[in-house]
Protein backbone atom coordinates (compact mmCIF):
# COMPACT_ATOMS: atom_id res chain seq x y z
CA UNK A 1 0.00 0.00 0.00
CA UNK A 2 1.81 3.43 -1.15
CA UNK A 3 2.26 5.77 1.48
CA UNK A 4 -0.44 8.98 1.00
CA UNK A 5 1.73 12.18 -0.67
CA UNK A 6 1.48 15.57 1.97
CA UNK A 7 2.61 18.77 0.61
CA UNK A 8 3.09 21.82 2.76
CA UNK A 9 2.46 24.68 0.70
CA UNK A 10 4.03 27.58 2.51
CA UNK A 11 6.42 25.25 5.26
CA UNK A 12 8.56 28.22 5.56
CA UNK A 13 6.13 30.11 7.77
CA UNK A 14 5.29 29.97 11.79
CA UNK A 15 1.97 27.16 11.07
CA UNK A 16 3.94 25.67 8.14
CA UNK A 17 7.15 25.49 10.01
CA UNK A 18 5.38 23.16 13.01
CA UNK A 19 3.08 21.25 10.51
CA UNK A 20 6.65 20.34 8.83
CA UNK A 21 8.43 19.57 11.98
CA UNK A 22 5.40 17.08 13.33
CA UNK A 23 5.48 15.14 9.97
CA UNK A 24 9.46 15.05 8.47
CA UNK A 25 9.78 12.39 11.40
CA UNK A 26 6.17 10.30 10.39
CA UNK A 27 7.08 7.43 8.45
CA UNK A 28 3.30 6.62 7.42
CA UNK A 29 3.47 9.32 4.62
CA UNK A 30 5.49 10.70 2.16
CA UNK A 31 6.51 14.42 2.36
CA UNK A 32 6.96 15.98 -0.93
CA UNK A 33 9.13 19.44 -0.65
CA UNK A 34 9.68 22.22 -2.74
CA UNK A 35 13.50 23.76 -3.46
CA UNK A 36 13.71 26.79 -1.58
CA UNK A 37 14.76 28.52 -4.30
CA UNK A 38 11.52 27.54 -5.95
CA UNK A 39 8.99 29.15 -3.26
CA UNK A 40 7.87 31.63 -5.85
CA UNK A 41 8.03 29.34 -8.79
CA UNK A 42 4.58 29.11 -9.63
CA UNK A 43 5.23 26.09 -12.18
CA UNK A 44 7.20 24.31 -9.49
CA UNK A 45 4.29 24.94 -7.15
CA UNK A 46 1.31 23.64 -9.24
CA UNK A 47 3.47 20.37 -10.19
CA UNK A 48 3.48 19.60 -6.38
CA UNK A 49 -0.40 20.64 -5.29
CA UNK A 50 -1.15 17.75 -8.43
CA UNK A 51 1.38 15.26 -7.16
CA UNK A 52 -0.02 14.55 -3.87
CA UNK A 53 -2.79 13.11 -2.00
CA UNK A 54 -3.06 16.13 0.64
CA UNK A 55 -1.90 19.87 -0.01
CA UNK A 56 -1.67 21.24 3.24
CA UNK A 57 -2.12 25.58 2.57
CA UNK A 58 -0.26 27.48 5.04
CA UNK A 59 -0.21 30.71 2.87
CA UNK A 60 -2.04 34.42 3.33
CA UNK A 61 -5.67 34.40 2.76
CA UNK A 62 -5.51 35.41 -1.35
CA UNK A 63 -2.57 32.87 -1.98
CA UNK A 64 -4.19 30.07 -0.25
CA UNK A 65 -7.29 30.80 -2.52
CA UNK A 66 -5.02 30.94 -5.49
CA UNK A 67 -3.52 27.64 -4.67
CA UNK A 68 -7.06 26.12 -4.88
CA UNK A 69 -7.52 27.16 -8.07
CA UNK A 70 -3.85 25.84 -9.20
CA UNK A 71 -4.98 22.45 -8.25
CA UNK A 72 -6.28 20.46 -11.54
CA UNK A 73 -5.83 16.80 -10.00
CA UNK A 74 -9.47 15.84 -8.83
CA UNK A 75 -7.76 13.12 -6.78
CA UNK A 76 -6.34 16.14 -4.56
CA UNK A 77 -7.67 16.62 -1.25
CA UNK A 78 -6.92 20.38 0.56
CA UNK A 79 -6.12 21.56 4.46
CA UNK A 80 -6.21 25.27 4.07
CA UNK A 81 -4.78 26.55 7.57
CA UNK A 82 -5.78 30.43 6.04
CA UNK A 83 -9.15 32.32 7.27
CA UNK A 84 -10.05 31.84 3.43
CA UNK A 85 -12.48 29.06 3.20
CA UNK A 86 -13.62 28.76 7.32
CA UNK A 87 -16.80 29.72 6.77
CA UNK A 88 -17.60 28.86 2.74
CA UNK A 89 -19.96 26.52 1.21
CA UNK A 90 -18.03 23.37 0.34
CA UNK A 91 -15.70 23.50 2.73
CA UNK A 92 -15.91 21.11 5.91
CA UNK A 93 -14.75 23.32 8.98
CA UNK A 94 -12.34 21.57 10.39
CA UNK A 95 -13.06 21.33 14.35
CA UNK A 96 -13.67 17.42 14.80
CA UNK A 97 -15.17 17.62 17.70
CA UNK A 98 -17.99 20.37 17.03
CA UNK A 99 -20.43 17.71 16.63
CA UNK A 100 -20.37 13.96 18.03
CA UNK A 101 -20.32 12.82 14.30
CA UNK A 102 -18.03 15.80 12.65
CA UNK A 103 -15.17 14.23 12.21
CA UNK A 104 -16.84 11.43 9.81
CA UNK A 105 -17.91 14.46 7.76
CA UNK A 106 -13.91 15.92 8.07
CA UNK A 107 -12.99 12.06 6.94
CA UNK A 108 -15.69 12.41 3.59
CA UNK A 109 -14.62 15.61 2.71
CA UNK A 110 -12.16 16.83 -0.26
CA UNK A 111 -11.82 20.54 1.05
CA UNK A 112 -11.18 20.87 4.67
CA UNK A 113 -10.57 24.76 6.28
CA UNK A 114 -8.56 24.31 9.97
CA UNK A 115 -9.97 26.94 12.46
CA UNK A 116 -8.54 29.44 13.81
CA UNK A 117 -6.62 29.91 17.46
CA UNK A 118 -9.27 32.26 19.29
CA UNK A 119 -12.33 30.25 17.11
CA UNK A 120 -11.37 26.72 18.77
CA UNK A 121 -11.82 27.83 22.43
CA UNK A 122 -14.77 30.40 21.70
CA UNK A 123 -16.84 27.84 19.57
CA UNK A 124 -15.62 24.92 22.10
CA UNK A 125 -17.21 26.52 25.07
CA UNK A 126 -20.71 28.16 23.00
CA UNK A 127 -21.45 25.29 20.25
CA UNK A 128 -22.45 22.66 22.74
CA UNK A 129 -24.30 25.17 24.95
CA UNK A 130 -26.34 26.58 21.90
CA UNK A 131 -27.14 23.29 20.77
CA UNK A 132 -28.35 22.22 24.28
CA UNK A 133 -30.80 25.69 24.28
CA UNK A 134 -29.14 26.98 27.09
CA UNK A 135 -27.35 29.43 25.23
CA UNK A 136 -30.03 30.72 22.70
CA UNK A 137 -28.74 31.63 19.14
CA UNK A 138 -30.01 35.44 19.95
CA UNK A 139 -27.66 35.71 22.73
CA UNK A 140 -24.96 39.01 22.47
CA UNK A 141 -21.68 37.07 23.53
CA UNK A 142 -18.49 38.61 24.84
CA UNK A 143 -15.72 37.02 24.80
CA UNK A 144 -11.50 38.31 26.16
CA UNK A 145 -8.74 36.47 24.88
CA UNK A 146 -4.91 36.45 25.60
CA UNK A 147 -2.60 34.68 23.35
CA UNK A 148 1.22 34.72 23.15
CA UNK A 149 2.97 36.64 20.82
CA UNK A 150 3.52 34.26 18.31
CA UNK A 151 0.31 34.55 17.41
CA UNK A 152 1.14 37.73 15.37
CA UNK A 153 3.05 36.39 13.07
CA UNK A 154 6.70 37.03 11.50
CA UNK A 155 6.79 40.95 11.90
CA UNK A 156 5.30 40.91 15.49
CA UNK A 157 7.40 37.70 16.51
CA UNK A 158 10.55 39.09 15.44
CA UNK A 159 9.52 42.60 17.47
CA UNK A 160 9.51 41.28 21.03
CA UNK A 161 12.72 39.21 20.13
CA UNK A 162 14.45 42.20 18.91
CA UNK A 163 14.42 43.42 22.43
CA UNK A 164 14.10 47.01 20.82
CA UNK A 165 11.62 49.28 21.97
CA UNK A 166 8.48 49.55 19.77
CA UNK A 167 4.79 50.77 20.30
CA UNK A 168 3.33 47.59 19.29
CA UNK A 169 5.62 45.66 22.40
CA UNK A 170 4.15 45.82 25.46
CA UNK A 171 3.70 42.97 28.13
CA UNK A 172 -0.12 43.27 27.56
CA UNK A 173 -1.21 44.64 24.23
CA UNK A 174 -4.82 44.91 23.53
CA UNK A 175 -5.83 45.08 19.63
CA UNK A 176 -9.26 44.20 17.34
CA UNK A 177 -11.39 46.90 19.61
CA UNK A 178 -12.84 47.93 16.37
CA UNK A 179 -14.35 44.55 15.83
CA UNK A 180 -13.58 43.91 12.50
CA UNK A 181 -11.24 40.41 13.63
CA UNK A 182 -10.73 38.04 10.56
CA UNK A 183 -12.05 35.42 13.03
CA UNK A 184 -15.01 36.93 14.34
CA UNK A 185 -17.35 35.27 11.22
CA UNK A 186 -16.30 31.91 12.14
CA UNK A 187 -16.90 32.23 15.61
CA UNK A 188 -20.88 33.07 14.67
CA UNK A 189 -20.96 30.94 12.29
CA UNK A 190 -19.82 27.57 13.86
CA UNK A 191 -20.91 28.83 17.13
CA UNK A 192 -24.77 29.30 16.10
CA UNK A 193 -24.87 32.01 17.03
CA UNK A 194 -27.39 34.62 15.35
CA UNK A 195 -25.18 37.68 15.94
CA UNK A 196 -21.39 38.05 15.76
CA UNK A 197 -20.08 38.27 19.53
CA UNK A 198 -17.87 40.81 21.19
CA UNK A 199 -14.48 39.99 20.76
CA UNK A 200 -12.05 41.38 23.05
CA UNK A 201 -8.23 39.72 22.15
CA UNK A 202 -4.72 40.90 23.37
CA UNK A 203 -1.24 39.21 23.59
CA UNK A 204 1.61 39.84 25.47
CA UNK A 205 5.47 39.76 24.79
CA UNK A 206 6.54 38.22 27.76
CA UNK A 207 5.26 34.20 26.20
CA UNK A 208 5.60 32.87 22.88
CA UNK A 209 2.90 30.03 22.77
CA UNK A 210 -0.21 30.06 24.98
CA UNK A 211 -3.80 31.33 24.23
CA UNK A 212 -6.38 31.37 27.88
CA UNK A 213 -10.17 32.57 26.43
CA UNK A 214 -12.82 34.02 29.16
CA UNK A 215 -16.84 34.30 28.46
CA UNK A 216 -19.25 35.24 31.09
CA UNK A 217 -22.42 34.67 31.13
CA UNK A 218 -25.67 36.06 33.28
CA UNK A 219 -28.16 33.14 33.91
CA UNK A 220 -31.05 35.16 34.74
CA UNK A 221 -30.76 36.71 31.29
CA UNK A 222 -30.30 33.34 29.29
CA UNK A 223 -32.81 31.57 31.54
CA UNK A 224 -35.41 34.67 30.46
CA UNK A 225 -34.47 34.51 26.76
CA UNK A 226 -34.56 30.47 26.62
CA UNK A 227 -37.47 29.82 28.82
CA UNK A 228 -34.95 27.56 31.33
CA UNK A 229 -33.86 26.95 34.07
CA UNK A 230 -30.08 26.65 33.49
CA UNK A 231 -27.63 26.54 35.75
CA UNK A 232 -23.87 26.10 36.25
CA UNK A 233 -24.59 22.42 36.86
CA UNK A 234 -26.56 22.42 33.34
CA UNK A 235 -23.59 23.90 31.57
CA UNK A 236 -20.93 21.99 32.72
CA UNK A 237 -23.02 18.93 31.81
CA UNK A 238 -23.54 20.32 28.47
CA UNK A 239 -19.73 20.54 28.01
CA UNK A 240 -18.86 17.23 29.19
CA UNK A 241 -21.48 15.03 27.39
CA UNK A 242 -20.22 16.64 24.27
CA UNK A 243 -16.85 15.90 24.70
CA UNK A 244 -16.92 12.58 26.41
CA UNK A 245 -14.72 10.25 25.03
CA UNK A 246 -12.51 12.34 23.05
CA UNK A 247 -8.77 12.56 23.00
CA UNK A 248 -8.00 16.15 22.72
CA UNK A 249 -11.00 18.40 24.70
CA UNK A 250 -10.99 17.92 28.46
CA UNK A 251 -13.56 19.19 30.49
CA UNK A 252 -12.38 19.69 33.44
CA UNK A 253 -14.35 19.17 37.04
CA UNK A 254 -17.06 21.91 38.25
CA UNK A 255 -15.96 24.80 40.44
CA UNK A 256 -19.12 26.90 42.57
CA UNK A 257 -18.42 29.16 44.96
CA UNK A 258 -14.94 30.77 46.21
CA UNK A 259 -12.08 29.94 44.97
CA UNK A 260 -8.95 29.26 47.14
CA UNK A 261 -6.49 32.53 47.21
CA UNK A 262 -3.66 30.61 45.85
CA UNK A 263 -6.09 29.91 42.45
CA UNK A 264 -5.04 31.37 39.30
CA UNK A 265 -5.13 30.31 35.51
CA UNK A 266 -2.50 31.44 33.17
CA UNK A 267 -2.73 30.42 29.55
CA UNK A 268 0.63 28.01 29.40
CA UNK A 269 -0.33 24.61 30.80
CA UNK A 270 -1.40 22.79 27.68
CA UNK A 271 1.79 24.53 25.16
CA UNK A 272 3.02 21.38 23.12
CA UNK A 273 0.05 19.56 22.79
CA UNK A 274 -2.95 19.31 20.74
CA UNK A 275 -4.95 19.74 24.10
CA UNK A 276 -8.11 22.00 24.37
CA UNK A 277 -8.99 22.24 28.44
CA UNK A 278 -12.19 23.71 29.49
CA UNK A 279 -13.37 25.04 32.65
CA UNK A 280 -16.55 26.09 33.99
CA UNK A 281 -17.11 28.37 37.21
CA UNK A 282 -20.37 29.15 38.65
CA UNK A 283 -21.47 31.89 41.33
CA UNK A 284 -24.76 31.40 42.29
CA UNK A 285 -24.98 34.34 44.46
CA UNK A 286 -24.53 37.04 41.71
CA UNK A 287 -25.90 34.43 39.11
CA UNK A 288 -22.53 34.53 36.78
CA UNK A 289 -21.01 31.72 34.99
CA UNK A 290 -17.59 32.03 34.11
CA UNK A 291 -16.14 29.66 31.19
CA UNK A 292 -12.55 29.16 30.19
CA UNK A 293 -10.46 27.61 27.40
CA UNK A 294 -7.47 27.08 27.44
CA UNK A 295 -4.74 25.72 24.46
CA UNK A 296 -1.84 26.01 22.67
CA UNK A 297 -2.67 28.76 20.07
CA UNK A 298 0.09 27.08 17.78
CA UNK A 299 -1.40 23.48 18.87
CA UNK A 300 -4.75 22.83 18.57
CA UNK A 301 -4.84 26.33 17.72
CA UNK A 302 -2.88 25.73 14.73
CA UNK A 303 -0.02 22.75 13.41
CA UNK A 304 -2.00 20.55 16.09
CA UNK A 305 -5.44 20.43 14.45
CA UNK A 306 -4.07 20.57 11.17
CA UNK A 307 -2.24 17.22 11.91
CA UNK A 308 -5.62 15.76 13.40
CA UNK A 309 -7.44 16.99 10.76
CA UNK A 310 -4.89 15.22 7.84
CA UNK A 311 -5.02 11.83 10.25
CA UNK A 312 -8.55 11.70 10.17
CA UNK A 313 -8.65 13.19 5.99
CA UNK A 314 -5.75 9.73 5.49
CA UNK A 315 -6.84 7.28 7.68
CA UNK A 316 -3.42 7.57 9.35
CA UNK A 317 -3.00 6.59 13.17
Amino acid sequence: MPKPKIFIDGESGTTGLEILKKMESRTDIELLRIDPEKRKDARERSRLLNACDLAVLCLPDDAAREAVTMIENPAVRVLDASTAHRTLEGWTYGFPELTKDHASKIKASKRVANPGCYPTGVIGLLRPLVDAGIVPASTGITATAISGYSGGGKELIGLCESGAPHDRVGPFCLYGIDQNHKHLPEMQVHSGLAKSPIFLPSYSSTFYRGMLITIALRLDELNAQSGKAANAEAVHKALADRYEGQKYVKVEPLRLGKLEKTYILTPLPQNETNNLQLRVFGNEEKGVVILTACLDNLGKGASGAAIQNAEIMLGLA
